[in-house]
């Protein structure tokens, strides 16, 4: 292994080689944590609610079930009660006996990873969240697949940049291209997952560029493994199967589409302040983090019961626990299988029961409720359209396919990849104009809250890329905007003595003194303390002169440099002026550039960019 990691660090930060190599093992192990993860919670789902509970939850048409869908019986709630009980009390002492960073829905852990931990992951965290995530999911919790997948990969990414001794900077993109294997492969989104790694992580319209390539590499690797593993009639096939063939007839129709993101939007809002309401809440409580995975499961299991009820026993209602695929894949049908009141409802419950799985301790993700809020929230405001505008809206069963991107966009930030994500998973790009108008409206409207509270604003808001922007502010100022023009310099004359000097010193503030030959062009410079060793041997004072005390190399910058290569000759002499010439002509003296004006630069720089975000926000 030591051979191995200084192999490795021998190729040069940028070579195609090394990150393709790094890139593709950190796919494959994705997609084989992706199939780990896909069994375990088929297992956990078989053995625990369709034979305990007898509950078949419904699922998406490509998920490639191991186990076969037959009615066992009628449902027993109360066994179904007692196992999501049971699997919440499972998870949360798996997570918090060996691993409370794997609470939660993982994506915001992989996230603070990034920005404020150096892209350190401890080894044990993917293999806790996966056991953890899998119980949850697999005994009806109401939770996604995209957050314990994300850290699988982003685990094992900082992981390979640990024993491999790389640097913070190569760790951190491992870990994002880890990220984004993970949710390529479960989603059967390869190039989402490549975006997704770079965007997931900001807030704020920015990408995290250098984790692109690698993650574009690790996905595809990740995906192809995945897919390898499914049966061949599902190989690299959407998880929502066929495409239909969607159309858009009119640029008439964007209009209840943009009537849908303020829906979607309002909605976000609800599940955020729910989401953090709840986690509050049970933070509260005076009891050990242990048990509250079970109380949050049990009243998940309490409402999504009270919903089947209410419904005169619709299994459709019971979406409201588990992934909810099967409802939602029925909305992406040729027909309108389920009817608005049930859609609507379950779009407005799975907001509070995935609060109260996820919040409450329990381990699991949060794009795949969300897939299913935004989707059943779509296919109703759809159904209500056509009821309205049968003329103008003719298909809407598409409100349910571009209600998916939208709301995720809106409550994680991520317009670009949730677009890629739905088109891949759905099979089609023929709705990419609503979906990009609906996504970007929801992004922009929505854009004071998120449902990823690690996200920093922007790349420069990340302590990852402080070093980074400080020299990236300065490369965008000059020195012919910073030095003062006005200021008088004494030049000393090459010949003028040593008492000549002494008395200049006295006579100004002046700390460092310019050498100018007879024809005034400047041969070297010297500073007040270059003279105080001569102070004390008076006898020199008539016979040394400027050349003996000058330092005859000199480093100068141009009105044409930038303050970050000033800055850079500022930190490596150790000086605190620097002569600015012509840049034809170094002996011609312009003037000097002190390293206080270059740093007032810089702070005036940064505090304008922070008004600038703060009244953007405002305005937002």
């Amino acid at each position: 292994m030591n051979y191995l990691a200084s192999a490795i660090r021998q190729f040069d930060l940028e070579s195609t080689g090394k990150w393709f190599i790094l890139s593709a093992v950190i796919g494959l192990v994705a997609g084989i944590g992706g199939i780990a993860f896909h069994l375990t919670g088929q297992v956990v789902q078989h053995y625990a609610l369709a034979e305990v509970a007898h509950f078949q939850p419904g699922e998406a048409e490509a998920e490639g079930s191991i186990f076969p869908h037959d009615n066992a019986g009628a449902l027993r709630p109360w066994m179904l009660l007692a196992v999501m009980a049971a699997g919440g009390l499972a998870s949360g002492l798996l997570v918090y006996t060996f691993a409370p960073e794997a609470e939660g829905h993982g994506t915001d852990a992989a996230i603070d990873a990034f920005h404020n931990k150096r892209g350190e992951i401890r080894a044990r965290t993917p293999l806790v969240k996966t056991i953890a995530s899998a119980i949850t999911l697999g005994t009806g919790g109401s939770a996604g697949r995209e957050g314990p997948i994300a850290q699988i990969g982003a685990g094992f990414g900082s992981f390979l940049g640990g024993i491999l001794r790389l640097s913070p900077r190569d760790r951190r993109i491992l870990l994002a291209a880890g990220m984004g294997a993970g949710v390529g492969a479960i989603f059967r989104a390869p190039l989402a997952g490549a975006v997704f790694a770079g965007e997931i992580l900001y807030r704020d319209a920015d990408l995290e560029s250098d984790a692109i390539v690698p993650a574009a590499i690790s996905s595809t690797v990740a995906y192809s493994v995945f897919c390898l593993w499914l049966p061949p009639s599902l190989r690299f096939t959407p998880l929502f199967g066929k495409p239909i063939a969607y159309e858009i007839g009119s640029p008439l129709e964007l209009l209840p589409y943009g009537a849908m993101a303020i829906v979607l939007v309002l909605a976000g809002v609800l599940y955020i302040r729910t989401f953090y309401g709840i986690h509050a809440l049970f933070k509260r409580l005076p009891l050990p983090p242990h048990v509250k995975p079970m109380i949050g499961a049990t009243l998940a299991g309490l409402v999504g019961l009270g919903v089947y009820q209410a419904f005169d026993q619709n299994l459709d209602a019971l979406s409201v626990l588990g992934s909810g695929y099967g409802t939602l894949q029925k909305s992406l049908g040729t027909t309108a299988s389920v009817a608005v009141p049930l859609l609507l409802v379950v779009a407005l419950v799975k907001i509070l029961t995935t609060s109260l799985t996820i919040s409450s301790g329990g381990s699991g993700g949060v794009f795949g409720p969300s897939m299913v809020i935004g989707g059943c929230l779509g296919s109703a405001l759809g159904q209500m359209f056509h009821e309205w505008w049968p003329e103008l809206v003719r298909q809407p069963q598409a409100f349910a396919v571009v209600g998916m991107a939208g709301f995720f966009s809106g409550c994680a930030r991520a317009p670009l990849s949730t677009v890629l994500m739905v088109s891949e998973m759905t099979g089609g790009y023929a709705l990419l104009l609503p979906t990009l108008w609906v996504s970007t409206l929801t992004f922009l409207l929505g854009r004071r809250w998120t449902l990823y509270v690690k996200q920093v604003p922007t790349r420069l808001d990340s302590p990852a890329h402080r070093g980074d922007f400080f020299v990236d502010v300065l490369e965008g100022i000059y020195v012919e905007d910073v030095y003062r023009k006005d200021r008088h310099l004494r030049l000393i004359h090459e010949g003028t003595t040593l008492e000549g000097i002494v008395h200049a010193l006295a006579e100004s503030t002046q700390r460092y003194f310019p050498v100018v030959d007879d024809a005034g062009s400047m041969i070297g410079i010297f500073s007040s303390e270059d003279v105080r060793s001569y102070l004390y041997d008076d006898t020199i004072w008539k016979i040394a002169n400027a050349r003996d005390v000058m330092k005859s190399r000199v480093v100068t910058v141009r009105p044409d440099d930038d303050l970050n290569t000033a800055l850079g000759k500022f930190t490596s002499l150790n000086v605190d002026e620097l002569p600015v010439v012509v840049p034809d002509d170094h002996g011609k003296l312009l003037g000097v550039l002190r390293r206080k004006e270059v740093i007032a630069a810089y702070n005036r720089r940064r505090l304008d960019h922070e008004k600038q975000r703060v009244a953007s926000q405002a305005s937002g």
